[in-house]
């Protein structure tokens, strides 16, 4: 099932990359590569970045770097181009980041809901209709896994019906969700989430992909997205069978390590990671490695 966009194209339609973040080798935020990376997946077809995610480590950065980060990115693709992560423990500074978003020419932020405990669906409400006072469209991401807070469709409806978020980056890998959202809320755009159900979700009407792995190989991402959207599975399953192996590490624990090992293996730079984030596992590492190497070796880079 496809649906048909009207008017212009939103900033969170289409494939925007979570950006991961380069560390020099003394783990300090290198903004010139950094800057280089955003304008780099822009040029091979991606439609946008988001930085600040968790792919791009904002919780062990400092309130300069992170200001830094998103500043950087939109010098890089422009502001149209840029949805940062606004997640923080308090809703007070979830909306300062989305303030500083703003100011920095953004048009949209993503954010999750409270992370610091398991917050009812009270508190969920309050959370977003702060951070929606900034003045900027939210993007909610659902990620149950990581936050213990699971946006059911249910109340995914409720935030939309307030006004408080236009989409969801949907991160719970139960596609079954994407046909009860559209049902409660038919104008609450779905994104996919999780590299690892991205041709099922297209398929079922998502609006776009908040993406990971694109990282590393962004034109065969995009090219798999857009069939997928389209509906034409014929184009989009060889794709996808390629890079399953790749994409299902979007949803373990190592996913930042993952992502920048196999940049490091197309040639890009991955780098470091910040602690508490470990090095991959020899045997992980070698599974990335070699998950990428055939999808280069099929002309996929």
């Amino acid at each position: 099932m496809t649906h048909p966009e009207p008017g212009p194209r939103q900033p969170w339609h289409g494939v925007l990359v979570a950006t991961a973040l380069p560390f020099r080798a003394d783990l300090t935020v290198d903004l010139a590569r950094y800057a280089e990376h955003c304008a780099w997946l822009v040029e091979n077809g991606c439609d946008g970045v988001v930085p600040n995610g968790s792919l791009g480590e904002y919780q062990v950065l400092t309130p300069d770097e992170r200001t830094a980060v998103v500043e950087t990115a939109v010098a890089a693709v422009g502001g149209d181009r840029v949805m940062p992560g606004v997640a923080a423990y308090g809703s007070a500074e979830s909306r300062r980041w989305a303030e500083q978003a703003k100011d920095a020419g953004c048009r949209a932020v993503m954010l999750l809901p409270p992370n610091s405990y398991r917050a009812d669906e009270r508190s969920v409400l309050a959370h977003y209709e702060e951070v929606a006072r900034a003045g900027l469209p939210v993007v909610a991401y659902n990620n149950p896994i990581d936050t213990k807070v699971d946006l059911v469709p249910e109340l995914l409806a409720k935030l939309h019906g307030e006004g408080f978020v236009r989409a969801v980056k949907e991160f719970s890998g139960d596609v079954r969700r994407a046909y009860r959202i559209a049902e409660l809320a038919p104008e609450l755009d779905l994104l996919v989430g999780a590299d690892d159900v991205v041709l099922e979700l297209a398929a079922a009407g998502a609006k776009g992909w908040i993406a990971g792995f694109p990282n590393a190989l962004p034109k065969a991402g995009v090219t798999l997205y857009r069939a997928a959207a389209r509906g034409d599975l014929t184009s989009a399953m060889p794709l996808y069978r390629t890079l399953h192996a790749l994409y299902r590490w979007d949803s373990k624990v190592e996913f930042v390590q993952a992502i920048k090992e196999s940049m490091d293996v197309v040639g890009r730079y991955g780098g470091p990671c910040r602690p508490p984030r470990v090095p991959l596992l020899p045997e992980q590492a070698a599974a990335v490695r070699a998950a990428t190497q055939k999808a280069v070796a099929e002309g996929l880079a």
